[in-house]
């Protein structure tokens, strides 16, 4: 027993006399690798609304028979002002290549387009040229900078001519073309917001009913507009 109590001792005290191992090496710091943005694209189908105004002109020249003194291409009323507001929907779709993006645009606006000219200048009546509704179908060239797009647009024009001197109106639906250029930006995951100016050229209808027969009327049309659109995510 003495040996026992002996040998215990003498182990205790060659433990106490051991090093004993310190407490375990810090974990270093896991390392934050972020998760970079997705790369904006202006590929994509899209619809919006647009709304602006419109300032034009409009022309009339009467057949050589219908006035005394009349040259023999017609009488001319020049050039007269028109202007109205107008608003619609928009649909079109849009590819990326690099910088570069190629799509085509489709819209249709009411409007409320109008203008008239005096009789003492309108041999004798009240010309009045207006149109009550404009469409576009046309493509789009742009060179996109991240979420800004500047493009150039051209295409077909659509729309409707009403003339007349009497009160009410001959009426023909139009087909022109049209030019402008603009500039879009993204605003918010899938929509885009822009401003843009066309060049409208409606061509020339003859009025025969409610005008001097024969009468050729004309009507071109600045259209200055915003809208907003809603991109699908492909």
């Amino acid at each position: 027993m003495a040996g026992a109590f002996a040998l215990a001792a003498g182990g205790q005290a060659l433990a106490a006399d051991l090093q004993q191992p310190g407490p375990p090496p810090p974990r270093a710091p896991a390392t934050y690798v972020p998760v970079p943005a997705p790369v904006f694209t202006w590929t994509g189908i899209y619809v919006g609304l647009n709304g602006g105004y419109a300032f034009g002109s409009s022309n009339w020249t009467g057949p050589a028979a219908a006035y005394s003194g009349c040259p023999t291409g017609g009488c001319s009323t020049g050039n007269f002002s028109t202007n109205g507001f107008l608003a619609g929907g928009t649909i079109g779709g849009d590819y990326q290549f690099n910088q570069f993006v190629l799509g085509i645009e489709a819209d249709g606006d009411w409007t409320n387009l109008s203008g008239s000219l005096a009789p003492s200048t309108c041999g004798g009546f009240t010309c009045t040229t207006q149109s009550d509704w404009l469409a576009t179908v046309r493509g789009r060239a742009g060179f996109a900078w991240d979420r800004i797009l500047f493009y150039g647009t051209a295409g077909g024009a659509f729309g409707n001519l009403q003339a007349g001197s009497t009160g009410s109106f001959d009426t023909s639906t139009q087909i022109g073309w049209t030019a402008g250029a603009g500039i879009e930006a993204a605003i918010a995951p899938n929509w885009t917001a822009k401003v843009e100016y066309l060049y409208v050229n409606l061509g020339n209808m003859t009025c025969n009913i409610n005008c001097v027969p024969g009468t050729s009327v004309s009507l071109t049309e600045n259209v200055i507009r915003a809208g907003i659109n809603y991109k699908f995510s492909w």
